[in-house]
């Protein structure tokens, strides 16, 4: 290449150039590398971190496009803010702190097991997250923008509120099942915690540290993970069985409607992911389904 220009995608003014070697200079030096987004086109897809100057659609003459992405956050700060937050507003109402109910009932706890047994749920769910965002997962993007991490909080940290209110309210009811009914609604719970968990280790292991490798998830000897064979992200379809299962066990109006609103968002996720994977891989098998075999 003789000749390189980067142009501000909106603007058409130069912005920024390349050294020998390729290394992106700006005139701004607010614009660190996260917050850089290098496009062919103004309006086209940004191009990736590993693409090679050389081995792009280009003449000897080049000109790229710039965006502003904005103000970056990593993932993990994200995860563990959006995390954190539902587990400790969950136990002050557990506890219930002072000026959340009436003053008489500051720090009593419920008479109903079936209250505990949800904190003690709710409370594993979220330290489970927390520990798999420090220990297992395996981010793609480093970053994310910064203005999620109010959108993601607000979301975890209101709906926490919003069960937590009613759930371990003193004038809370629970439901009138049995004992046996119950425990199928707990196991029901627990055993999608673990199918979640051993999901994630999966994916986990199909990405070597430090890489963005992309490989298509098959079912390994653990038996959590033998529904690859029906659904591309059987993640979210555990992670959807674990709430009903939460749902039936309390029969709170708030847990349904998170639940509810958890699987949209879900399976808007499952069904762009599922689109990927039939894109990128030729060999993709055809069986599965995004995140509910053979339905959804």
């Amino acid at each position: 290449l003789k000749h390189v220009e980067i142009l501000d995608a909106k603007t058409k003014d130069k912005l920024c150039f390349l050294d020998k070697v390729g290394n992106i200079f700006t005139f701004n030096p607010q614009w660190y590398p996260a917050r850089q987004s290098i496009r062919l086109d103004p309006k086209g897809k940004s191009l990736k971190d590993e693409d090679v100057l050389q081995h792009l659609p280009v003449g000897t003459t080049a000109t790229f496009y710039f965006r502003d992405l904005g103000a970056q956050i990593s993932w993990v700060t994200v995860f563990l803010t959006e995390y954190a937050g539902p587990l400790l507003i969950y136990l002050m109402f557990y506890f219930r702190v002072p000026f959340i109910y009436a003053p008489k009932y500051d720090f009593t706890t419920s008479k109903h097991w079936v209250v505990h047994l949800a904190c003690m749920c709710h409370s594993f769910h979220y330290v489970k997250r927390l520990l798999e965002t420090l220990f297992v997962h395996r981010f793609s993007h480093g970053t994310m923008p910064l203005r999620n991490i109010f959108k993601n909080c607000t979301y975890y940290w209101g709906f926490a509120a919003w069960m937590a209110y009613y759930i371990n309210h003193p004038l809370y009811t629970p439901p009138s099942e049995s004992t046996h009914t119950q425990t199928l609604n707990i196991q029901l719970h627990i055993f999608c915690q673990i199918g979640n968990f051993s999901i994630h280790i999966a994916l986990r292991n199909l990405r070597p540290p430090g890489s963005k490798t992309r490989k298509i998830p098959y079912p390994t000897k653990n038996p959590f993970t033998w529904i690859f064979l029906l659904v591309s992200c059987p993640n979210y379809t555990y992670e959807l069985g674990s709430w009903l299962g939460f749902t039936l066990m309390t029969q709170c109006l708030p847990v349904a409607a998170f639940t509810l609103v958890g699987f949209i968002q879900m399976t808007v996720w499952a069904k762009g992911k599922h689109r990927s994977y039939l894109k990128e891989f030729r060999d993709y098998p055809t069986l599965r389904s995004p995140i509910l075999p053979f339905i959804l």
